[in-house]
């Protein structure tokens, strides 16, 4: 499959950078993923993941590959920019165009670090990006529906669930919340696909602390519902809470993984949750799908447990699945086509 990616979005002076730079220094070359666009502002990281140093030790494979996602560093935004104000156009239009978003938080006091606002309050941050989202978003909604006047006149009826769903994601909006509060349904979300709102993005709060100074107390600044989804804590300086934050991006994202393992290489392969054997099967190559006829699966750790392929087959352990069978993450799979 193609490459997904997350972009670290956050006010000027907040730490995007110095993340983006630490996740960086683990990044992999690109040219084991065809797909990945090489761009300074884009670094290519490896999701950690034992299972595939272990199997690659299992089969002495020459190459070792990771699965990989990609985080964009996204300019700092500033209040006004869903009206123009800094970069304001050019942020957002950058953050169309990335699957979810990391949402960097400044909790640490540094006075050498100087903060927009002069003081730092996590609360005030997230409300100040937020809200930017939410009103470029509303523009996005409002446009929509003052442009379906003449089909919703003909009574047209995709018009008139269009207009019902834009109108739900209105209402939400103006009580200062994000479009994900509107709670749609997997049709409603496709029917407006194409708006891609900025503030339907799945969104992971990065914490941004430091062991070298004094940090605000995040559970009484941003404790229960007043940061809605779930936040992970870094220090990028000291290049703690990383792994967690790639992790929690990949899941963030709806991925699991599936390996392949050989002589030739070990590798970790990226697809969506839920995903059929055939359709895993194009993260390999497009023909898949189509020329798929059965594949042999087994979990990672039972593979590892036997000792080798041919003892894991004599004892049952690989198993035959056809074109219904939903792929599991950690399923080491040979596909016959």
């Amino acid at each position: 499959m193609s490459s997904l990616s997350i972009g670290i979005v956050g006010l000027p002076n907040v730490g995007k950078s110095t993340l983006f730079n630490a996740l960086t220094k683990k990044s992999v070359p690109a040219e084991n993923y065809p797909f990945c666009t090489i761009d300074p502002s884009v670094g290519i990281v490896p999701v950690p993941d034992e299972r595939v140093g272990k199997l690659s030790e299992f089969s002495k494979s020459a190459k070792t590959i990771p699965a990989v996602i990609e985080f964009v560093d996204i300019a700092g935004l500033v209040a006004g920019a869903s009206k123009g104000e800094g970069l304001g156009n050019k942020f957002l239009t950058n953050i169309r165009e990335v699957d979810a978003i990391a949402h960097v938080v400044r909790t640490f006091q540094d006075n050498s670090v100087i903060h927009v606002a002069n003081k730092v309050d996590p609360l005030q941050d997230v409300s100040v990006i937020n809200l930017e989202l939410i009103l470029a978003d509303l523009e996005t909604v409002s446009k929509r529906i003052s442009n379906l006047g003449k089909d919703l006149k003909k009574g047209d009826k995709e018009a008139i669930l269009e207009e019902s769903i834009l109108k739900r994601i209105e209402k939400v909006f103006e009580e200062g919340k994000m479009a994900t509060e509107a709670h749609l349904n997997e049709d409603e979300k496709f029917k407006i696909k194409s708006l891609n709102l900025l503030t339907l993005k799945p969104m992971l709060y990065v914490l941004n602390t430091s062991e070298a100074s004094e940090n605000i107390d995040i559970d009484s600044a941003i404790g229960g519902a007043s940061l809605p989804g779930m936040y992970v804590k870094i220090d990028p300086v000291f290049e703690s809470g990383l792994n967690d934050l790639i992790k929690q991006s990949y899941n963030l994202l709806g991925l699991e993984t599936f390996l392949t393992t050989g002589e030739d290489e070990t590798r970790a392969w990226t697809i969506k949750i839920g995903s059929t054997a055939p359709v895993a099967g194009m993260a390999i190559h497009t023909d898949f799908k189509d020329k798929f006829i059965r594949a042999e699966v087994i979990n990672w750790k039972n593979l590892l447990d036997s000792g080798s392929r041919a003892n894991a087959k004599s004892k049952g352990l690989i198993r035959t699945e056809g074109k219904e069978y939903v792929v599991k993450d950690g399923d080491v799979i040979e596909f016959l086509i």
